[in-house]
């Protein structure tokens, strides 16, 4: 373990910024001849350059701090929630987040990536993400790999985080809420320099809370703070930290019995409580350097390095094809077994680019050329405990019912277990390095009609040890891929414009087949026609735009089970799956005049198999057609909040709604997890200046349902009906 380093790394970061203002002082009194200062700080955006909404030819989302608190999101899966396009997937027993966009998941064995501030720097295990240190998240559809590089077709998540705005204040927050939820939050401001070109800003937070879970209680902190230093007019520099830890159980959620849900209340935890906490930390550092080389060129810099751990034991439910589920026939005792995790990553990132507009002749050319650097290093150590498989028709008496760690689903007695002795199951070491190289082009060819070109060229090697095997084995491959990339946009006028697109990318498998030799990276192809509408252009009183997408997504090589003759000798898999995924998305962002805010997003998505093949977890058939596990047909997200005045007191009132489709709940049968509609509601009045006070209900009409599944023994159920009272205070 690091702890020794991450503890030296944060203080020095904390020491650092405690410093900044200091460091700049001296070099401004190194400065006599002042420039005017500006009022709006920002940084040139990285991987997306100098485009209005309307031009770009790809559908995106922005979800802002403002929807944020309507929707009451304190973390990444809240927000996901309000974007249709995103469907949750299997949550490692509520240890990580992970979700699907237009159909489309990745490793489900590994955390969804995403992006920060443009980075590819969401990998790790550093469990889910808090909301605290983000001021807005972007969901960036469809294909994506010509410029950001590996990823998945449906399209990304970038996290926009809280950076100095140049300002003295802040505001402190507290709540309360259902199953004694407390959490603290903070966020403050300060500007320091003689010539006040330094900008501070401290985000942090703390949550301890129970479950409506039985046994089950959560503890959470996160600092994040950042520095902005303008060193001239023309050159920013901005420094970001992000230190979280996470006490979280390990919860598989509940039982499907004999493939149908309600039987196991979803209170009951069929975890350890005694033991199944799992430790999470993550320190990461990020910096920018944006630097204006002219008037329409600008020069982009960034590093990051995030380090994660995850350490923890965990009781999970056996699966009847492996083990045997239930020891009783009455399906009560419920058999477990036992693993110890032991994760650790680091993930190094470099990057630099180069965006800016010239001419040639009568066309305008916008132009991003850029180089990337990126080093993953997963190192994994499992234990486990795997009691013994008996017969249908051995007598339960003659069972040592301590050997099978069982549990009584309907009556749980959490008394600490017996001692079992846990054997080796996973010791790997895997090291992923990239160098990357991409460009994009985006020509005016009329007033218009603009075409977009782009490619990026990849190289990656990969190495994986294995340290079970004595020796230690080594499997390394190294491939070079090119990821192109074509769109066109029609601007009809001020207020509507027409685009398609085709993208092509790849993501490269961790593992190799029974030969030993490495996988091919999974590959896919993805096509999207739409349709945009500036609302703002349209109306005198009202804000924000419509969006209508189209898409098609291919993707192959995928991870299925290799029954081939040669593979025979063993549980090997094989990069010979095939999907297929299209869909139609609405999407309506709106602000009216009468304080009046509107969002809505539906996605209608058909994502299935398109060939036959075996499961890679359980063997069971896969045939061409069959839908793709936990994405919906049918997702809609809608949000309505208004602001009014009501005895002279500014007072904000909405709902939203979520409704999902039924969805695949296990790879290959015909389990599904029902549909669900949710309805939140909140009021906010401000009844001094300054001092605003929050009621919100979260499911107000109490329905039981379930987000997502990995198997039907293991079911995440969603929470019923619960209250949170929040007042903040600004200064």
């Amino acid at each position: 373990m690091k702890t020794s380093w991450v503890k030296t790394s944060l203080a020095a970061s904390i020491s650092a910024l405690l410093s900044t203002s200091a460091l700049a002082q001296s070099d401004n009194n190194q400065n006599e001849a002042d420039v005017e200062k500006i009022t709006v700080h920002g940084m040139h955006r990285a991987y997306q350059g100098a485009f209005e909404y309307k031009e770009v030819p790809a559908a995106a989302q922005d979800i802002d701090l403002g929807l944020l608190s309507d929707a009451g999101a304190i973390n990444l899966n809240d927000a996901l929630d309000l974007s249709a396009s995103v469907a949750r997937q299997n949550n490692f027993g509520g240890l990580w987040n992970s979700f699907a966009i237009r159909g489309f998941s990745g490793d489900e064995n590994l955390p969804s990536g995403f992006l920060v501030n443009g980075f590819n720097a969401g990998r790790g295990f550093g469990g889910p993400r808090d909301l605290s240190g983000i001021d807005h998240v972007e969901v960036l559809k469809g294909p994506k790999a010509a410029l950001f590089g590996r990823g998945e077709p449906g399209g990304a998540i970038n996290l926009v985080t809280k950076r100095p705005q140049f300002r003295e204040g802040g505001e402190v927050k507290a709540t309360y809420g259902s199953w004694e939820q407390m959490r603290v939050e903070a966020d403050v401001q300060t500007v320091a320099g003689a010539s006040e070109n330094v900008g501070v800003r401290l985000v942090g937070f703390y949550e301890d809370a129970e479950s409506f879970r039985d046994t089950v209680e959560t503890e959470r902190f996160g600092f994040y703070p950042s520095v902005t230093w303008e060193a001239s007019a023309d050159t920013t520099m901005t420094y970001e930290l992000e230190y979280t830890e996470q006490k979280i159980p390990f919860d598989r959620g509940v039982v499907a019995i004999d493939g149908e849900l309600g039987h196991q209340p979803i209170e009951t935890f069929t975890g350890d409580p005694n033991g199944d906490t799992i430790d999470t930390q993550v320190v990461g550092h990020q910096i920018e350097v944006s630097h204006k080389l002219a008037d329409d060129w600008n020069l982009l810099l960034g590093a990051g390095l995030r380090d994660t751990t995850f350490e923890g034991n965990a009781l999970e439910n056996n699966f009847g094809g492996r083990q045997t589920l239930f020891i009783d026939p009455n399906q009560v005792l419920l058999s477990r077994f036992k693993r110890y995790r032991n994760f650790e990553t680091d993930y190094l990132v470099l990057r630099g680019e180069i965006a800016g507009e010239f001419e040639t002749g009568s066309l305008t050319h916008r132009v991003i050329i850029g180089a990337d650097y990126d080093k993953f290093e997963n190192d994994q150590v499992i234990l486990r405990y795997r009691p013994p498989f008996f017969s249908g028709d051995t007598d339960i008496n003659d069972l040592d019912l301590d050997q099978y760690l069982v549990v009584d689903i309907f009556n749980p007695d959490y008394s600490p277990l017996p001692d079992v002795e846990l054997s080796d199951n996973l010791d790997r070491l895997e090291v992923q390095e990239a160098w990357g190289v991409y460009f994009q082009d985006q020509i005016n060819l009329t007033d218009n009609l603009q075409i977009r070109l782009g490619g990026r060229f990849d190289k990656f090697e990969q190495e994986i040890d294995n340290r079970l095997a004595s020796p230690v084995s080594t499997t390394s491959q190294d491939d070079t891929r090119f990821s192109p990339q074509v769109g066109a946009v029609y601007v009809f006028n001020d207020s509507t414009s027409v685009y398609a697109t085709y993208g092509e990318g790849f993501r490269q498998l961790t593992g190799s087949d029974f030969a030993g030799n490495p996988f091919e990276p999974n590959e896919s192809e993805s096509a999207e026609i739409g349709l945009k509408t500036d609302l703002t252009s349209m109306f005198d009183n009202v804000r924000g735009d419509i969006t209508l997408s189209l898409f098609n997504i291919e993707q192959s090589n995928i991870l299925v089970f290799d029954d081939s003759e040669e593979a025979s000798d063993g549980f090997f898999l094989t990069p010979a799956g095939e999907a297929r995924s299209r869909g139609i998305e609405l999407d309506i962002n709106a602000e009216f005049e009468n304080n009046v805010s509107l969002w809505v997003s539906y996605t209608f998505v058909d994502a299935e198999s398109t060939n036959d093949a075996a499961d890679a977890n359980f063997v069971s058939a896969i045939e061409s057609g069959d839908p793709l596990i936990n994405v919906p047909e049918n997702q809609l997200s809608i949000q309505l909040s208004k602001g009014l005045t009501l005895a002279d007191m500014p007072v904000r009132i909405g709902s939203g709604l979520l409704y999902v489709d039924e969805r695949l709940g296990q790879t290959a049968t015909d389990f599904y997890l029902p549909s669900y509609t949710t309805v939140r509601a909140f009021a906010e009045i401000e009844p001094i200046e300054n001092l605003s006070v929050k009621v919100a209900v979260d499911n107000l009409f109490d329905e039981e349902f379930y987000t997502n599944s990995f198997a039907d023994v293991w079911v995440e159920p969603g929470a019923p009906q619960r209250f949170r009272l929040t007042a903040a205070y600004r200064f």
